[in-house]
């Protein structure tokens, strides 16, 4: 099974997600990043922090970009 790494970019800085994760596909990585972000976004909003402008970059093992998710998508305001 492959592995995923869920980097973070914030503004110019690059957080490396060292651990990484394994699943089956691309889209599960890319679902599995959204549901995150999702998290990540209704925490710092408890907490009365900025709740955007950061963005997964989804990563293979051999560093391959596989897709970005901004933050902001990860959630609906309509």
């Amino acid at each position: 099974m492959p592995k995923y790494f869920f980097h973070i970019r914030r503004n110019d800085v690059f957080e490396e997600d060292p651990e990484g994760i394994d699943l089956a596909s691309s889209e599960l990585a890319f679902e599995e990043a959204t549901a995150a972000a999702r998290e990540i976004v209704a925490e710092r909003i408890r907490m009365g922090n900025r709740a955007n402008g950061d963005t997964f970059e989804i990563m293979t093992e051999d560093g391959s970009l596989v897709a970005t998710v901004p933050f902001r998508s990860a959630i609906r305001l309509d």
